[in-house]
């Protein structure tokens, strides 16, 4: 075994192995631990987007809708898993990079005969699998490319979880605005309810009239109720999206919203949004991933080529140094099924990337188009309310003086009432378009030239 060591390729081969089992990684344990809610701090460095991180965030005056979406993009437990699944795109990357090690072998026998000059024999040889050099570039830029598809994505859906925060601030802000308008109605309805029975139970008035004031009572507090769960719905959605407590109760600034966005900027907007929207660019990099994973099985139908060099001695102690070449025959795999699956998968990535562009002009012209709608039908409602009050006002009057029934006057709150809700459920829908046409231009968006491929 000594004489053995002196072989210079075996000892310098034991020194190199030696030398990276010493720089090797050592475990880190990481116990696990009861997931403890989220709080009301946002670290304004950490958000990816400019115009939301110049933004103020202070929760003692009330979360305003911008800051309810910083809150959501830096607390919610989702985007920790996506935030996870980068950083193994990234540990993917950094592995595809590396260089194949090469392969060191050795063997030891000993002889049986124990004749005069008989030594004990050994092998040592050194090889590597120079084929894995021509496939290397292609494989480690595909998974660069697949690395940079996972920061985009991320991006993506920390833009998505900001929006969705926008809207469930828009459900929580316009319901509440809907409570107080029933509430006041029901308190109308309430008033006039316990004096029209006061009277019938003096015998002032007849049945007919206390009738119409209980069922339209009782149709606001049916509505009151309705909306008492939506609320409770919204309430917990934007808690668990924002990572907080159940039963958190945020205080919310409804005199803010997502800002409107001019329908020309909008249509203008969609000439540069394939480079604008991270998730457009994120099936860019998942095409440019795929394009070469299909160069290298081109690559890897050549003869793969492993070199190696050894040094022997038999029993008979003579010495002998010698080169190894081991290649296949590409005669019937020749590497076409994966060349096959590589063309494929890149024909989808490629129709993916039509199809989702499309999608998004598509989505923006819908969303423009049903802005305009909606202003419209605003005009008409409000043109309508101003009409519906002065009903009211003259029904009242009428009503004071004698020359109105009650049934009129129920008639003619109920639908001041029904207006009034239409119309905020039409703001809320308006906001809502806000937020999505925002979310579908990837308006304030980072910039994307920080992630490349």
């Amino acid at each position: 075994m000594f004489l053995a060591l002196k072989t210079p390729l075996l000892r310098h081969g034991l020194l190199l192995a030696c030398a990276c089992a010493s720089a090797c990684s050592s475990y880190q344990p990481l116990p696990l631990q009861e997931g403890q809610p989220a709080r009301l701090v946002v670290d304004t460095r950490s958000l990816p987007f400019p115009a939301m991180a110049a933004h103020r965030f202070d929760p003692d005056d009330g979360l305003d809708i911008v800051e309810v979406a910083m809150l959501a993009v830096v607390n919610n437990p989702e985007l920790r898993l996506v935030r996870d699944d980068a950083a193994i795109a990234h540990a993917q990357s950094f592995s595809a990079g590396l260089l194949p090690d090469p392969q060191l072998s050795f063997s030891r026998d000993l002889s049986n005969s124990g004749g005069a000059g008989a030594t004990t024999a050994f092998g040592a040889g050194l090889s590597y699998d120079v084929a894995s050099l021509l496939t290397h570039g292609a494989q480690h830029r595909a998974t660069e490319n697949d690395a940079a598809k996972t920061d985009l994505t991320l991006l993506w859906q920390e833009w998505q979880v900001a929006a969705q925060a926008q809207l469930l601030f828009v459900k929580v802000v316009q319901g509440r605005k809907q409570m107080a308008v029933l509430n006041d109605t029901r308190q109308v309805f309430a008033d006039r309810y316990a004096r029209t029975r006061r009277a019938l139970d003096g015998g002032l008035l007849n049945s007919d009239a206390v009738a119409p004031n209980l069922a339209a009572l009782q149709d606001v507090d049916r509505q009151l109720f309705d909306l008492r769960k939506l609320q409770n719905q919204s309430a917990h959605e934007l808690n668990a999206l924002l990572g907080l407590a159940p039963g958190t109760v945020l205080a919310l600034r409804p005199d803010s919203d997502a800002g409107a966005v001019d329908a020309a900027l909008a249509r203008s907007a969609l000439d540069d949004l394939a480079q604008r929207r991270p998730d457009l660019r994120a099936l860019q990099a998942a095409y440019q991933a795929e394009d070469q994973r299909y160069r290298g099985a081109l690559l890897a139908q050549f003869p793969a080529l492993t070199l190696g060099f050894t040094r022997a001695r038999d029993s008979s102690n003579v010495y002998s140094s010698g080169i190894g070449v081991t290649m296949s025959l590409p005669f019937l795999n020749r590497n076409r099924g994966n060349i096959a699956i590589g063309q494929a998968s890149r024909q989808k990535a490629y129709d993916e990337y039509q199809v989702r562009v499309q999608a998004a002009r598509n989505d923006v012209r819908r969303i423009l188009d049903e802005q305009a709608l909606n202003l419209a039908q605003a005009a008409r409602l409000d043109a309508d309310l101003r009409d519906q009050a002065g009903v009211l006002a003259r029904s009242d009057r009428a009503l004071r003086a004698g020359d109105a029934d009650v049934l009129a006057y129920t008639l003619a709150r109920s639908a001041l009432l029904a207006r009034q809700l239409e119309r905020l459920a039409l703001e809320q829908a308006m906001l809502e378009q806000r937020v999505g046409l925002r979310t579908v231009l990837g308006i304030d968006m980072t910039n994307l030239e920080s992630v490349k491929p």
